[in-house]
């Protein structure tokens, strides 16, 4: 019964793969051509500046690659848009499918090898998408588990990196992101802290280049912080704590309280749509390309999670 239980199983995994590679062999042909031609324009631009300013190198190369970083970004970014869970099935289909689409595709262990040259490109390109600036935005973090957080101590990837912090759903290992979003769906800003770091500690970063009001929640309240930013014309809006006075608050900033779930759906959009989190990784370098790769594939989303009424007076 066992056996016959599992056989079916395999089958259905198998079937699922398939029609799902059926499915995708001619939807993302067009999404492809044009991730490839915004990531290559960024990067006829980016290159040179990068080259200019980067330390000179004293090894010669020996080994030429076959393909450009145009394609190997776009590869990345296109993974995480797409519906496949395992990387290497991707690259698979991509081999079988849209060989012609690529100058020369190289094999999968060479591909995993020239993954870490894209990862300040890719941080580069998700700062150079276009942003919103609406007046309205929503501030939060989330965990990025490295691993089980009673295994932290052998883990050797994020040696002397990851941390262990706690959350309200309780302990883990490995870092936090910290986001800011506006109320059309777009990230506006995002750091990599370790696990231990105070959410309220990276928020002036965030806020950088912003006015108007800023959600959070109640892991922000903080005297000097709210000071600080109103000096930078930005209110810092959070609920109270039971122990605290109650403070006068207009009906639209309660109600824009209540609309702070657009954030967490972009989380959940982040980590089970781009896949941001997985404890699978094998170098550091790696980790920061999947992750690069995962906020790019979200802000080239044609369809993001919106808040459509926004009284713009209320928020001059």
């Amino acid at each position: 019964m066992y056996c016959l239980t599992l056989s079916i199983f395999k089958y259905l995994n198998n079937f699922r793969e398939q029609l799902s590679i059926k499915r995708t062999q001619y939807m993302n042909l067009n999404k492809l051509i044009e991730t490839y031609y915004m990531i290559d324009e960024f990067l006829k631009d980016f290159m040179p500046i990068l080259n200019k300013h980067a330390l000179p190198s004293y090894r010669n190369p020996t080994r030429t690659c076959s393909m450009n970083l145009s394609e190997i970004m776009t590869i990345l970014v296109m993974f995480h848009a797409g519906e496949f869970r395992n990387f290497k099935c991707y690259y698979q289909h991509i081999m079988q499918y849209h060989t012609n689409e690529f100058r020369k595709l190289v094999s999968y262990n060479r591909f995993i090898s020239l993954i870490p040259r894209t990862c300040l490109p890719l941080f580069f390109f998700t700062q150079s998408l276009p942003k919103t600036q609406t007046g309205c935005y929503f501030i939060d973090s989330t965990v990025l588990k490295a691993c089980h957080e009673k295994r932290g101590h052998s883990n050797k990837v994020f040696k002397g990196l990851a941390t262990k912090g706690k959350t309200t759903t309780g302990w883990f290992f490995g870092f936090k992101l910290h986001l800011i979003v506006n109320n059309i769906g777009e990230i506006m800003n995002f750091k990599l802290t370790t696990g231990k770091v105070d959410d309220r500690v990276p928020v002036g970063d965030l806020v950088k280049h912003l006015t108007g009001k800023v959600y959070g929640d109640k892991g922000y309240i903080k005297k000097a912080l709210f000071e600080s930013l109103i000096e930078k014309g930005i209110q810092l809006i959070t609920k109270i704590k039971k122990n605290m006075k109650n403070v006068c608050m207009t009906w639209w900033d309660k109600m824009m309280l209540r609309k702070r779930s657009i954030i967490e759906t972009i989380i959940d959009q982040l980590k089970n749509i781009s896949q941001i989190e997985h404890t699978r990784h094998r170098s550091v370098n790696n980790f920061l390309a999947n992750l690069m790769a995962g906020i790019g594939a979200y802000a080239l989303k044609n369809k993001k999670p919106t808040i459509k009424i926004i009284n713009n007076l209320d928020l001059q």
